[in-house]
C-alpha cells in the first residue's frame, strides 16, 4: 500500500510520518515535490540551496519513485505538502494510493509557520491547495480520509485506530511512540523545522487556546477559514 498523506506546514505532518515510519511494514518519503516546487516557484525557503542538492527536482523522476514496485508485505508513507502540487505535476499516480488529509486549525498553522518564514500567504500554508486537491480525488473516485489533528492530540490511538481502519491496515501499537532525534527519512531541511518534533517520544497532549495574532497574520488565517470549515466537515469521527 502507498498512503500519500496531504497537508499544510506546521500541522502534525512529521509526527504522523513518524508514527507510520515506526511501524515494522513501512518506510517513509518526506515532501519528495518541494525540490521541484523550490525550482518552479523561485521562492526562498530556508535551506533552499540544501534542498535542491538533495533532491531531484524534475517531476517525472519524483514520481517514479513513488510508483516504484515495493517489496511484499511492506508499505510506504508519503509526506506531501499541499502547496508543492502546481499546475504542471502529473497527477496520473494518484490513482496508486490511499490518501489522507491532515488538518489544523489555520489559526495554529499560520502563527507557527510565520515563526520560521517572512512573508507568509496564503498559498504557502496549503489550505486552498488541499481544498483543491479534496476534489480531485473525489472526483477521480479516491474517496481521502480527512482528519483534523486535533483529534489525533486528544485520542491519538483512538484516531489512528480509525485511520487504520479506514485504509485497511492492521492496527500497529508501535505507531503511538517513537525514539527522540532524527530519523532516516527525515527531509534535510530537518535541522530548521524539526527540532520540536525530535525531541518527542509520542503524540503531544490537546493545544490550549488559540493563538492570539498580528493583523497581517489573522487576515491570512480568515481567509484561510472557508477552506478548513468545508473539510474539516468531512473529517474522520472514529
Amino acid at each position: 500500500m502507498r498512503i500519500a498523506a496531504w497537508s499544510g506546514p506546521r500541522n502534525l505532518s512529521t509526527a504522523m510520518m513518524y508514527a507510520f515510519g515506526n511501524r515494522a511494514d513501512f518506510t517513509a518519503v518526506d515532501e519528495p515535490f518541494y525540490a521541484a516546487y523550490l525550482t518552479r516557484t523561485g521562492l526562498y525557503h530556508p535551506m533552499r540551496e540544501q534542498v535542491l542538492a538533495a533532491q531531484s527536482d524534475d517531476m517525472g523522476t519524483v514520481v517514479a519513485d513513488l510508483i516504484a514496485p515495493l517489496p511484499e508485505g511492506r508499505h510506504v508513507y508519503h509526506k506531501h505538502m499541499a502547496q508543492h502540487i502546481l499546475p504542471d505535476t502529473p497527477l496520473d499516480w494518484l490513482d496508486q494510493c490511499r490518501h489522507l488529509i491532515l488538518l489544523r486549525h489555520p489559526d495554529r498553522v499560520i502563527s507557527s509557520f510565520a515563526k520560521g518564514y517572512d512573508n507568509v500567504t496564503l498559498a504557502d500554508v496549503g489550505f486552498l491547495q488541499l481544498a483543491e486537491l479534496f476534489d480531485i480525488l473525489r472526483d477521480r473516485g479516491l474517496d481521502p480520509v480527512v482528519v483534523d489533528s486535533a483529534d489525533i492530540r486528544r485520542d491519538p490511538e483512538g484516531m489512528l485506530r480509525a485511520i487504520c481502519d479506514r485504509l485497511g491496515l492492521d492496527w500497529d501499537p508501535a505507531m503511538l511512540s517513537w525514539p527522540a532525534g532524527p530519523k532516516p527519512a527525515d527531509g534535510v531541511w530537518a535541522p530548521h523545522w524539526y527540532a520540536a518534533v525530535h525531541r518527542s517520544t509520542g503524540f503531544a497532549g490537546p493545544e490550549g487556546d488559540l493563538p492570539e495574532q498580528d493583523r497581517r497574520v489573522e487576515r491570512i488565517a480568515q481567509a484561510a477559514m472557508p477552506y478548513y470549515d468545508r473539510l474539516v466537515a468531512e473529517k474522520l469521527v472514529p
